[in-house]
Formats: C-alpha cells, structure tokens, sequence
C-alpha cells in the first residue's frame, strides 16, 4: 500500500532527490508492514502492543431512547448509548436545555450511558435542545467529543434554527463567561420581568453564545445572571442586558476551511467544507447591574476605638444624626463622608471617649420602604471597639516593659564602654570627665508623631500633583511650614505652589506646582506642620524632586468619529498597558489632544457621558436606560520623544466584541479541548525508527 501523501512527495534533484525518494518509499513500505504487524497481532491478543497506536478517538454515540431529532416525544427521560465508557463533566454548568427547567433536571453520566430525566412538564409542539457543550469525553484517555447537542419534539417538527453573539461588559467590554441569554417572541418589554425566557443559552470564556432550536419568527435577545433560577428579571442585583433590536432567524449556504493537521507543528491538508451558516451571528449585549438606590444600613463598626462606621447600601444627602446616651454629643465629633455618602465615618474628639468602651446613642436616618421611598428610621445603638480599652492598656503595658528592657540593656552596654574609656590610660583626669554612674536613659518612650502619606512625584510631567494623606483628620495645618524651593545656578529660592484640600476629602490635600523644565525643587514640610486632633504632631519631611524635560515628550491628536452625540460628551481615555487610566479629556471639535505624553505603548477607550458628570453610568431597566457606551481603540498606540502622533478613530468602526485589545482582556477565552491525535506522531517515529535501521541518512 502507497498513501497519496507519500506518492506526491516534492522531489528533489540529482542524488538528493533519489534520496528524498527512497526515503518516502521505505516510510510508506515501513508503515505498511508495521501496521499489517499491528492488525495481526492484534487479533491473536486483546491491549495494546508496547509501544503501539494510541486510543485518540472520541466515544460514538450508538443509539438513543428517544431517537436524536424524534418527534412527537412523551418521556421526559432520555438514554443516550455510547461505544465506550465515558465521563461527563460538571454537567450543572455545561449542560444547557432548552427551554430553560425551573425544576432542576437530573443528569448523570456513569458507564456506557447518560440520563437526562426532566422534572418540569414537556410544553406541546416545542423542541427541545440538551446541548453537553464538550462536557463528554472517554473514560480512559480524556478524548472530547465535542460540541454535542441532543435534539427531540414534542410535536410534528423539529425547530433548527440558531442565533449567536456575544454579551460584553457594558462597562470595560469584558466577556461574561456563564451568564443566561435568552430569546422571547413577546417583543414587549414586561415580558422579560413576568415570564421565563423561551430558549436559552450560556456564554463561554469569549462572552460567545449560540442559541439552538430556534423557530422562525421574530425575537429579543436578553442575557441575565439568574441568581434566584426562574429565568426571568425579578432582582436589581442581577446583571442583565437588553436591547430593542428585533432578530429574525435565517441561514444560507456557506463554506469553512477545515485545517488538518499532520502532527502538532504542520498543517498536512486545508479542507472546504460546505456548512449551513445560521444568521444572525454577531448578537452583541452588553450588560450591567443597576444601581442598587435602595438605601439600608448594612453595618455599624468600631474597628479602631477613636472612629465610628457606617456603611449603607447607598448614598443620601442627608447624612444620619447621632445623639449620645451616655455622652454629650455637641461636637463629639469629625464627620468624614465618602464620595458617593455611603460610608460615614465619625471621629472621636475627645480622648475620653475613645477610652470609653460602650458608647450608647441613637442614630436617625432615611431607609428605602416597600415602595423604595425614602422614610426616617430611628435606631438605638450600643458601639464597642473590637478591642477593649482595657486588653489595649496591657498591650501597651507589655510595649512599655518591651521598651524599658531595651533601654536597660542599653544603659548597661553604654556604662560599660564609660568604664572602659575612664580605665585606660588616655582617659581624662580632670573633673570634666563624666562617671559612668551619672549616665541617664528616658524613662518612658518618646510620643508616636503623626505619620502622613506623602505621595509626590519625584520626576513629575509638567501636569502632575502631589498628593498628602493624613492618618486622622488635623487639628492644625500650618501651611507657613511647608515650602517648595527651586534651585537655578545653584541657588535655591522660593517657588510659587498651591497647597490645598482636596474637593470632597478631610484627609487629603494636593499640591499644585508649575514645574519647570529640567529644574530641581525641593518640597519641604517643617516639623508641627501638620497636628492632628489628639494632639499627634508630624516630623518633618523632604522631598527632592526634578521635574522632566519637554523634550522627553511626545503629542497624541485623535480624530473621533462615529457616533451621533454632542462632542464634549465624549471622554476620550488615555491607558496604560494594563488598562489603567492614565488621563482623560472631553473631545472638542470632533478632536482630543494629550500632551506631555512619554515614550511607551498605550491604549484608549472612550464613553459617552451623555450626563456629564465626568465618569461611566450604569443603565436601569425599568427606565428603558442602557449604561452608557463604552468603545476602545482596537490597536496599541506608540508614543515617542518629540514625536507628534495623530491617529482617526471611527469608534463604531470595529464590532464592539471586536474592539478590546487582547492585551487588556483580563477574562480569557476557555482552553478548547481538542483530540490529541497522537498516532500521527507515534506513526512519523515509528517511520523513522524504521528507517534508521536500513541505514538511511535523514
């Protein structure tokens, strides 16, 4: 036996291309009788020979109860039989059935066989999909069957159509692995709140979806992440994503290029197989959670004992009010409220009441009633540190003796290098000599200072902050303490700085330079700047800075097309590599243009804020709003030094589950598992051994 792949070996020239030849020739021959050895054997023993052909087939469906594609099907039991034995894999995730089960179906794989017993009643003239997805694979060697889907009816036909697309993150464009997609002929909008969705899908690592059994007629596509198993919007904690598109199922002819491999490393043919193509296939939905503006308190705490939280489920402009029980709570308090006034923090003045374990008072505050109407409710609190006053007063008693022990050691090592110098012969014998006796050590440990955070550039672009947080909010902020010099021709004079809060924060204070070229500064903070209100005073601090040249820089002007909005709503982001936003502008004029921007490789979003408040907003359902469009730039953008880079961007240019770079997709795709197709391998060495022992040179 010849194969058609050795016969139409390229041939070479002269004695190479004889050689070339022979060599074909033993390794068909070579083949031929090994695997006519292989056959023969094979029926005088069961097993497998010592270094034989391996079992890279996939397990074969035999036959079924009911019939794959069977039709006016009763039971809702299904057997289906295979070659071999087999297992399936975490069947709850990777088994879909269509329509969707409210009561949980049994399927268990074990054997030769798997069940699937139904629970909820069979709906007349529908069809039914069990797709396994790749959860089946032989028991021994682990060889996938693929993409397998079960089909029967209820009725007189089988519905074959499909739909596919891909759900996204309507916030980064992230793929949402395992999220719902459901179908609904009902194209109004209730249908999706009262009613369980009529096929349905999951999505894999790439967000990809492909709905089967499809009817014709006209459908809205919807995704949720079904967390209470009814199949239907019922919680505004779960993600979901609609859109108003309506889609009608289609298919034509169409053709695919199958590669078939040779080994792991060459491509042995490129097959054109014909296929039916199903439309439509590039669905996208983008999804997100709504805000959640049903206002509770989740939790009071007093993790550290000078500080009281509380945490709500969202923000209100009026903040709660505290009255002490057992304290007065006229200005016992620093009130510390974060941006979104979902946590409140109260600071305790007064170190009294820090050392105080039980703090009893009442607190009045707006929660959501049945209606999510903002109602005043009145709570009676007790508000206890996690650690008691008094296990802290022993943990500072050990501190202290810790402390005091290293001083005594100390005192004895300094007494002892005293007596020493006052024994040798150079020691002084004047009465200006100091007896080792009369050394002193303190008695108890100097007060902890005031520790900020200070976070300033020390190489800053000319646009760049710094930024200072304090650990406790301050009693005392004398900026007449804090200095920024700069140095020209080796002098250092006074430079002009702003030191400021920043907007909305009692802890946090910015400084504001125009940093010049090529010009070192030094920004100095003298010490009792900064006092907090226990009375903690900061050390002093510097830092040495040299801000960049302009020269290290190059621009990025960005055309922006593509959309149908107001150009001042769209945010054009500038990322780092790892998606990170570095800065960001409105677009003016249909452009946005960085300046200052270093050498390196980045990326760019953008969003339209179509309510200019500056950053992404979700979507809610029952106001028929989608979250706000989010687009990236499909390439990676190189800047250089005194570069001027200018670039177009169509945002709508790309489909949107096209436009993400990879190397900012942090939610990668499922590894495919594939056959291994390792008697390819195991036949090319066997060739070879084989022709080594004739003595060919390969």
């Amino acid at each position: 036996m010849k194969s058609e792949k050795f016969a139409t070996a390229p041939q070479g020239k002269g004695v190479k291309r004889e050689r070339n030849a022979m060599k074909w020739l033993l390794y068909g021959a070579a083949l031929f009788i090994m695997l006519s050895s292989f056959f023969i054997s094979s029926c005088a023993r069961m097993g497998q020979p010592d270094g034989g052909w391996y079992d890279d087939d996939p397990p074969v469906v035999v036959g079924s109860s009911p019939a794959d594609k069977a039709i006016n099907v009763s039971s809702k039991k299904v057997t289906i039989f295979f070659d071999e034995f087999i297992k399936l894999e975490d069947a709850t995730n990777n088994v879909t059935i269509s329509p969707p089960q409210l009561e949980t179906p049994d399927i268990k794989g074990a054997g030769r066989r798997i069940v699937v017993e139904l629970k909820d009643s069979l709906k007349e003239n529908t069809t039914y999909t069990i797709d396994f997805s790749d959860a089946i694979s032989d028991n021994n060697e682990g060889n996938p069957l693929g993409n397998y889907t079960f089909t029967f009816s209820t009725g007189e036909q089988i519905d074959t159509f499909e739909l596919a697309g891909y759900v996204l993150d309507a916030s980064n464009l992230e793929p949402v692995k395992g999220i719902l997609v459901g179908l609904y002929n009902d194209l109004a909008d209730s249908a999706f709140t009262t009613t369980a969705m009529q096929r349905v899908a999951r999505t894999d690592g790439d967000g990809h979806f492909q709905v089967k059994g499809v009817a014709p007629g006209t459908y809205r596509a919807y995704a949720l992440q079904d967390m209470d198993g009814n199949f239907r919007l019922t919680q505004k904690s779960e993600m979901l994503a609609f859109s108003h598109d309506t889609f009608e199922p289609s298919f034509k002819p169409d053709i695919r290029v199958d590669t078939v491999w040779r080994d792991s490393l060459h491509i042995d043919a490129l097959l054109q197989v014909p296929y039916t193509h199903f439309l439509p296939d590039d669905i996208t939905l983008l999804a997100f959670t709504q805000e959640q503006t049903t206002r509770m308190l989740l939790k009071t705490e007093r993790v550290e004992p000078n500080k009281i939280s509380m945490y709500f489920t969202y923000g209100d402009s009026l903040l709660p009010q505290v009255e002490g029980l057992n304290f007065k709570s006229d200005s016992a308090f620093i009130v510390e409220a974060s941006a979104k006034r979902d946590t409140i923090h109260y600071w305790l003045r007064d170190t009294t009441l820090v050392n105080q374990d039980t703090l009893e008072m009442v607190v009045n505050y707006r929660m959501s009633d049945s209606l999510e109407n903002l109602v005043m409710h009145t709570d009676t609190m007790q508000i206890v540190p996690k650690v008691s006053y008094e296990k802290r007063m022993k943990e500072k008693a050990k501190e202290l003796e810790k402390w005091q022990k290293e001083q005594e050691k100390k005192l004895k090592q300094e007494k002892k290098e005293r007596e020493a110098e006052d024994n040798s012969p150079e020691a002084p014998t004047d009465s200006t000599a100091l007896a080792a006796d009369s050394i002193q050590l303190p008695l108890m440990p100097p007060p902890e200072p005031l520790k900020p955070t200070y976070n300033i550039p020390t190489a800053p672009e000319p646009r760049s902050r710094g930024l200072i947080e304090m650990p406790t909010p301050l009693a005392v902020c004398d900026t007449s303490k804090i200095h920024l010099y700069s140095q020209i021709d080796s002098v250092w004079y006074e430079a002009p700085f702003t030191f400021q809060p920043v907007s909305g924060s009692i802890r946090q204070y910015e400084v504001l330079a125009d940093w010049r070229p090529g010009i070192e500064y030094s920004f100095e903070v003298d010490s009792a700047a900064f006092i907090d209100i226990y009375g903690l005073v900061a050390s002093a601090n510097k830092v040495g800075i040299k801000s960049k040249d302009p020269a290290e820089f190059g621009t990025l002007e960005v055309s922006v097309s593509g959309v149908e909005a107001v150009d001042t709503t769209i945010i054009v982001q500038l990322l780092g590599s790892s998606g990170n936003v570095e800065r960001q502008q409105r677009v003016r004029q249909g452009k946005v243009k960085f300046e200052y921007v270093g050498e390196g490789k980045f990326f760019m979003s953008a969003i339209i804020d179509s309510n200019g408040n500056g950053i992404w907003d979700t979507g809610n359902y029952a106001d028929d709003l989608q979250a706000e469009a989010v687009y990236y730039y499909p390439k990676e953008v190189a800047c250089k030094e005194k570069w001027d880079t200018k670039l177009t961007w169509n945002l709508t240019g790309t489909p949107r589950f096209k436009q993400k770079p990879d190397a900012l997709v942090k939610q990668k795709g499922d590894k495919k598992k594939q056959l291994k197709n390792r008697n390819a391998e195991r036949a090319k060495q066997m060739g070879i051994e084989y022709l080594k022992t004739k003595g060919v040179r390969l």
